[in-house]
């Protein structure tokens, strides 16, 4: 028996029923919120399973089609393009990366030809898929070194522009690069060509299984502690940020997602520009597995994304776009 003086105000009174919740529920989730990574493999008519990320698949480029096919129909606006580069076609300079005929120049011409802009594409700006040592730049005496890199991103930049990439997507986390590569596309007449900065992306642990995914994992010598962020700091991040906006990005990342949840809050209260959160492929494996395993509910999936929506991220990089509209029921 309660006694005495109850609160007149009752919290509970707006989760009584569903149709109150839904009223006043404060962040949503659609499939406009979401971009599907795709990766890419030389060959024909091949379907290859990722053996550290269960219900992800490598394609090759005649097979891509069935996956944009899907994720046009469930509303996606954009996929983002990985390829893994056969080991024959690496070498410490990258050099494949600024190959007209490689995996992504013809994924991006091919689905250019067949949806023109019914959605968007994303390439990734870095050289670790096309480096012997699985760096995102280039080394010199055992240092990445950071302007010579550039010179490199940039000729990358343009090359994904001339195919027809709508969003480059530098993930390289070299100093300066995001002004440099805006010059030279606004020079070869890319200004509508957008930037979206992975400029605030830790040094993490979570990276396993996409390293395994591209093929780089098994060659990279070291670490990347000297140009990706210490996951100690957070003023560093913001400092990062305001920095690639200033040299033009029109949309930044924060890399990973859940781990850095904070980061995505912070940055999107101080700058108010759109700010994506990438759901790496640690935390996508960690929750399949887990999932699979019946340690947790499917319905974690749905509250994992939420955070992030919740944090502030304007969209999502994530593995689980492809089944978007199951999550969603």
């Amino acid at each position: 028996m309660i006694t005495g003086k109850y609160p007149n105000l009752r919290l509970r009174r707006n989760r009584k029923d569903s149709w109150t919740r839904r009223l006043v529920q404060e962040n949503t989730l659609s499939p406009n919120d979401f971009i599907l990574p795709i990766f890419l493999i030389d060959g024909s008519n091949k379907k290859e399973s990722i053996s550290t990320m269960p219900g992800v698949f490598r394609y090759t480029i005649n097979r891509v089609s069935q996956i944009v096919d899907k994720a046009i129909k469930k509303g996606i606006p954009m996929v983002a393009l990985f390829p893994k580069t056969k080991n024959t076609l690496k070498n410490d300079l990258g050099t494949e990366s600024l190959n007209e005929n490689n995996l992504v120049c013809r994924a991006i011409l091919e689905i250019k030809k067949r949806y023109k802009n019914q959605i968007g594409i994303m390439c990734d700006v870095a050289l670790d898929p096309y480096t012997s040592h699985g760096h995102d730049g280039l080394i010199k005496s055992n240092q990445i070194i950071n302007d010579e890199t550039i010179e490199v991103l940039i000729n990358q930049s343009l090359l994904q522009a001339a195919m027809g990439c709508d969003v480059l997507a530098p993930s390289d986390m070299m100093d300066g690069r995001i002004g440099q590569i805006r010059k030279a596309l606004d020079n070869s007449n890319f200004k509508n060509t957008q930037i979206l900065s992975y400029a605030a992306k830790y040094a993490s642990s979570f990276y396993g299984p996409f390293r395994d995914a591209v093929g780089s994992k098994s060659s990279l010598k070291g670490d990347k502690k000297t140009y990706q962020m210490d996951f100690r700091n957070s003023n560093e991040a913001m400092r990062e940020v305001a920095l690639d906006i200033k040299e033009g990005a029109d949309m930044v990342m924060v890399k990973p997602g859940m781990p850095y949840l904070d980061i995505i809050k912070s940055v999107k209260e101080t700058f108010k520009i759109p700010v994506l959160a990438y759901q790496v492929s640690g935390e996508y494996s960690l929750l399949e597995t887990a999932i699979n395993k019946k340690l947790i509910q499917k319905n974690a999936v749905y509250e994992s994304l939420v955070s992030f929506k919740r944090a502030g991220a304007n969209a999502i990089v994530s593995y689980y776009a492809d089944r978007i509209d199951k999550i969603l029921e």
